[in-house]
């Protein structure tokens, strides 16, 4: 598959990082608008066109991917499908649900694949989070946490100005809100939503949302970025156990009830005065397991694009998805600003 990269920053140089080592893919070269990032990717041996026209008009290439800032994604990717491109799109695919339907819309008018790279689907904390829950080994699940914690405030480019689309919601929600709806396949009911602006005026440089499905379950879903101690990047709570992971590097463990008929509890002296309820299981009731480990590869996502442009697989990432995920971060954005519970069918 001939492909070429529309900006070249720093996701576009992770995306020609990640292709080169793949061989189903030729990269045929890139465009940026910036003069000097495109000299930049002649010194690391790229080929790279004058213009976006170009690009568009070369008849070898049949697959682009669009890593400019935001606001660029709707116009650019209606441009390509125009021009007989498939076009991936960074995340997130566009700002708002209407321009995404502009982008679908294309797509269907052009005949050519089109969809956004939620490359976070091939973390291995996303996978194994989600193997406990699809092997139901911490019984009936009713809370999940996710969260993304760092202490440098959002980037100082376009991600700190709304009109390009800046924000956590837009840079991080969309990951984790992405993985959530994978993981629970149930219709989204309400959100509440708070956002923080504790280095940014402009946009939210923080937001905590809970999401609550139709069973009942809630999920708590957290990006912070003036946090100098993170919580758990997983917390996820059943009737019968809990796990956690605590980073990207997956430690953490599963503590599961071994024995429910010793209920009962001796109390025991916490700080200043005594507790039963929250006195800990003996240890003969409970049983603590390793996380298990799943080997993941990114480069699947591209694997997939490949096969559903020649028709052998459908893709992964679909047109629906992108429009719940889509749908779902403008709840968030109503509850922050209205500051109650959004009711909703998502």
């Amino acid at each position: 598959m001939n492909w070429a990269l529309i900006g070249y920053g720093g996701m576009g140089h992770w995306h020609v990082n990640k292709l080169k080592t793949l061989p189903e893919i030729d990269i045929k070269g890139v465009y940026d608008i910036d003069p000097a990032k495109r000299e930049a990717a002649r010194a690391d041996g790229l080929h790279a066109w004058d213009t976006l026209e170009a690009l568009l008009a070369d008849p070898e290439v049949e697959l682009v991917t669009i890593a400019t800032p935001n606001d660029f994604h709707l116009p650019i990717a209606v441009e390509a499908m125009a021009a007989g491109k498939h076009v991936i799109s960074e995340k997130p695919v566009t700002t708002s649900s209407l321009e995404l339907q502009q982008m679908i819309d294309a797509s269907r008018k052009y005949n050519r694949i089109f969809t956004v790279h939620q490359n976070r689907r091939w973390d291995e904390d996303f996978r194994v989070i989600k193997k406990i829950y699809d092997e139901n080994v911490l019984g009936p699940v009713f809370n999940i946490e996710s969260r993304v914690q760092g202490s440098r405030g959002v980037p100082g480019d376009w991600r700190n100005r709304k009109l390009q689309g800046g924000g956590m919601i837009l840079d991080w929600g969309v990951h984790l809100l992405d993985q959530i709806l994978q993981l629970v396949d149930e219709p989204v009911v309400s959100v509440y939503c708070t956002v923080s602006h504790v280095t940014n005026d402009e946009v939210d440089d923080g937001f905590r949302t809970i999401i609550t499905f139709g069973s009942g379950l809630t999920a708590h879903v957290e990006v912070g970025t003036s946090n100098f101690a993170s919580l758990p990047r997983w917390y996820m709570t059943g009737e019968n156990g809990t796990a956690v992971i605590n980073n990207w590097a997956i430690e953490g463990e599963i503590v599961k009830v071994f024995d429910w008929e010793k209920r009962d509890a001796v109390p025991v002296v916490t700080a200043a005065g005594l507790t039963k309820t929250m006195a800990p299981r003996t240890p003969e009731t409970i049983r603590t397991e390793p996380l298990p480990r799943i080997d993941c590869d990114v480069r699947d996502f591209y694997r997939n694009i490949i096969k559903a442009i020649h028709g052998e697989e459908k893709q992964i990432v679909t047109h629906e998805q992108m429009m719940r995920v889509m749908r779902l971060m403008e709840a968030l954005f109503r509850s922050a600003e209205a500051n109650e519970v959004v009711h909703t069918r998502i």
